[in-house]
């Protein structure tokens, strides 16, 4: 079934979600574009509602057709998109009950990530730990949050696959202490990543673009560690992006440990 127009007030529940205090109210969040809306209904995450315009109807019809629908003019999906170039499929999807974290989860290699402010920089680290099979992101309180829109794009579906955390990375780092597992910290002066020696089980911190690992953290690191500019001792950036630095620490971590 395919129902049309949509209300003002249906109008003004979308764009409360925009926000973190409307999504933790409501407990859903919005997911813009046709490949990752598709995508996430794949997934385990339970679809509240979806919005087409014309244009996209076709594809939600062809691979979910008990799917009911809501069909949008291209102006009315300008109202409740997130972005200046509105996609022709929206979604809201209901926020998963949040996963308690055990000893288990410190398993393997596992992301911190320490301050990252901008949303599409969080949604590629996720997408980069999917991709790389890195099952848990551990996030500081102040991080962006996984369900901003710019985030949940830039996951392109990953954020079904990838568990992301939220807490006080302190205790968190005591914990691992603890466990003796092994805490990497990704510094612009630190050993080079590709001479060092790399833990199956290991806790990588990545830092937040503007200030870096928090001094309050740097107590519980085992090794700093640095990704070499090239020609060798040459710098004419300041630093990496924090999500390609990601990116990179992964792929060598994967390329030398079983893990």
């Amino acid at each position: 079934m395919t129902d049309h127009m949509i209300s003002r007030q249906k109008i003004e529940y979308i764009r409360s979600l925009m926000h973190k205090k409307g999504r933790e109210q409501l407990g859903c969040f919005v997911a813009e574009g046709e490949k990752l809306v598709l995508d996430l209904l794949k997934t385990r995450l339970e679809l509240l509602e979806i919005f087409c315009t014309s244009d996209g109807l076709h594809d939600v019809r062809h691979q979910f057709p008990s799917v009911n629908v809501t069909l949008l003019s291209g102006k009315e999906m300008e109202r409740i998109s997130a972005f200046k170039n509105p996609s022709d499929v929206l979604a809201l999807f209901r926020i998963p009950e949040a996963k308690k974290m055990t000893s288990d989860s410190l398993n393997g290699i596992n992301l911190i990530l320490d301050g990252i402010q901008d949303p599409g920089n969080l949604g590629t680290i996720v997408r980069t730990a999917n991709w790389f099979g890195i099952p848990n992101i551990f996030c500081s309180n102040d991080c962006a949050d996984i369900y901003n829109p710019k985030c949940v794009q830039s996951t392109m579906g990953a954020l079904a696959h990838v568990q992301v955390y939220y807490l006080d990375l302190s205790e968190l780092l005591k914990q691992a202490t603890d466990l003796k597992i092994p805490v990497y910290g990704t510094f612009m002066e630190g050993e080079n990543l590709y001479k060092t020696e790399l833990a199956e089980r290991a806790l990588i911190i990545l830092g937040s673009e503007g200030n870096g690992i928090s001094s309050g953290l740097k107590k519980f690191l085992t090794k700093k560690i640095s990704i070499p500019a090239f020609p060798e001792g040459s710098r004419e950036l300041e630093s990496l992006n924090v999500a390609i630095s990601a990116a990179i620490v992964c792929a060598e971590f994967r390329r030398r440990t079983k893990a």
